[in-house]
């Protein structure tokens, strides 16, 4: 990793991860009403996510915030498309500062290891089909489409589902 760690989020981490993600959807047109997109209050709401997901972050070493996710170990409350058996991140997003260095591919790598630390089967996510960056990592990973499991949050909008088998012991 190129000068940051990965660690829980704390509550004092929450508005900056809140601030970082929502611009990361507006910068890469990610919204399809801009600043006026309801869903930007639900990228801010950091502490929401905290309430049913694992949130981490990517800090350097003064801890400034490159980045975050929510790691869902399980079904629940936050999973938009995990079932029984499988774990589910969301809401990754990395600030420009942290872009390049390794910090989304250290994230995912960070929710593969607890998912196969559960003993998941199977690691999940939802993205947007505009999100080519996002999936050519996830496909260095091993992550494959799973058009069947694609779904609509909104009806301008289809995610694709992609999946990740974890091998047994």
């Amino acid at each position: 990793m190129d000068g940051f760690t990965i660690r829980a989020a704390h509550p004092g981490d929450y508005e900056r991860l809140g601030e970082l993600t929502a611009a990361a959807y507006l910068d890469d047109g990610l919204l399809d009403f801009g600043t006026d997109d309801p869903y930007l209050a639900v990228l801010r709401d950091v502490g929401r996510r905290a309430e049913h997901a694992e949130v981490l972050v990517a800090v350097d070493a003064d801890d400034t915030v490159l980045g975050g996710v929510a790691f869902v170990g399980a079904p629940g409350p936050f999973a938009d498309v995990a079932r029984e058996g499988e774990a589910e991140f969301r809401t990754l997003a990395v600030a420009p500062a942290g872009r390049g260095r390794g910090v989304g591919t250290a994230l995912v790598r960070e929710c593969v290891d607890r998912a196969r630390a559960l003993g998941r089967t199977r690691v999940v996510l939802s993205t947007q089909p505009m999100m080519h960056a996002a999936h050519r990592v996830y496909e260095r990973f091993g992550f494959t489409r799973a058009p069947e499991r694609d779904w609509s949050p909104i009806a301008t909008l289809t995610l694709l589902v992609y999946e990740l088998e974890l091998a047994r012991d």
